[in-house]
């Protein structure tokens, strides 16, 4: 067992996170995490990201986060009057727990990977009836989490000691049936005016005025290439559309055996039908296809380091999923660009340099 972090964490609201990203908790709302969970304390719905409900209002609440090879044991009531558990993915590092405005971030040396997640309270109902706490004030409730590597399984509630947690755990049970997917409400967010808006603002400073011409500047997922590899990323936007499709299913098919998803009966079977048959509607999701993955027990995981700026680790599976779904694009060159970009991603660094060799092999071959 690794203690992560233990001190102390802004809560707000009632409200504390964990999540991952340079923005994360952005556009999250509560009902979309706890929607379709049976407690109210640890909300998983959002990808990455765990929605953690406190007694206190507003201050400072202790929080521990572990990292088990096993489940372990449950503490005595003494020390957690209310547990759950949910799933949790964690595809790309790294995590930090932060608290409302992202005040207090600390990040998590967390190992990518699919996770059993026991969220242990205990004193929420003295909190609550405080309503807040200043830095001198005497703690009132204590918060655990512990992780572990475990198929996804359905959230449970495993103690209910405090008034606080049932109401909690009644309010996301009285939640209606998630009407969209995670990957459907991200969508439905990169549709919005203003956040389109500063996600173009961030893509132009990214490129710092050097935005190239036509799909290479155009397809978002495009510039990882560019930026590994510009000769190339140049060729595959040069290349008839046949062949750009044709490439894309050989790009999904490689990242797929790379990560060995070929292992799975659904995935083997879904690579067969590109360009035969329309793919299944799972898997144009990345949330529901990567659950459907990480339900199964024995899925491979392993881990990379990413190739761009960030060296961050990620979760090798997850980023080679979804090309399968970029294969299927429409636009022969979007499904190309985008599928080298997670096939690229899926390698890590210094694999995609490989990748990348046999792909030119295979553009003149």
């Amino acid at each position: 067992m690794r203690v992560l972090f233990d001190g102390g964490t802004f809560a707000h609201y009632g409200q504390f996170y964990l999540g991952t990203g340079p923005d994360p908790g952005v556009g999250w709302e509560r009902n979309d995490c706890f929607a379709g969970q049976r407690n109210g304390l640890c909300g998983a719905g959002e990808p990455g990201g765990l929605f953690l409900m406190a007694g206190l209002h507003t201050g400072d609440v202790p929080v521990t986060v572990e990292c088990h090879d096993d489940e372990p044991g449950l503490p005595d009531v003494g020390d957690a009057e209310d547990v759950v558990e949910v799933p949790f993915l964690l595809t790309r590092g790294p995590a930090a727990l932060f608290g409302w405005g992202d005040e207090g971030r600390s990040e998590l040396d967390l190992p990518p990977d699919a996770y059993r997640v026991r969220y242990c309270a205990a004193g929420m109902d003295a909190a609550r009836a405080a309503d807040t706490r200043r830095s001198d004030e005497a703690i009132l409730d204590r918060y655990r989490l512990q992780f572990w590597p475990a198929p996804a399984e359905a959230d449970r509630v495993v103690r209910v000691g405090s008034d606080s947690a049932r109401y909690w755990h009644d309010y996301a049970i009285g939640l209606p049936a998630p009407a969209r997917s995670p990957t459907e409400r991200a969508r439905d967010r990169a549709r919005d005016p203003e956040l389109a808006r500063e996600r173009a603002m961030y893509l132009n400073l990214l490129w710092a005025g050097q935005r190239p011409p036509g799909p290479l500047g155009t397809v978002e997922l495009a510039r990882t290439v560019v930026l590994l590899d510009r000769k190339l990323a140049d060729a595959l936007v040069e290349l008839p559309p046949d062949r750009q499709r044709g490439l894309a299913h050989w790009t999904a098919r490689r990242a797929v055996t790379d990560a060995d998803l070929d292992r799975i009966d659904w995935i083997a079977e879904a690579c067969g039908w590109l360009g035969v048959q329309p793919l299944p509607a799972e898997l144009l999701d990345d949330s529901r296809a990567l659950t459907r993955l990480y339900a199964v027990p024995g899925a491979p995981r392993r881990v990379v380091t990413s190739s761009d700026e960030h060296r961050a680790p990620l979760l090798q599976q997850a980023m080679a999923l979804p090309a399968i779904a970029a294969a299927d694009h429409p636009d022969p060159a979007v499904a190309l660009l985008e599928t080298v970009h997670h096939a690229a991603t899926a390698a890590g660094d210094p694999g995609y340099q490989e990748l990348f060799a046999d792909l030119r092999r295979a553009m003149t071959g």
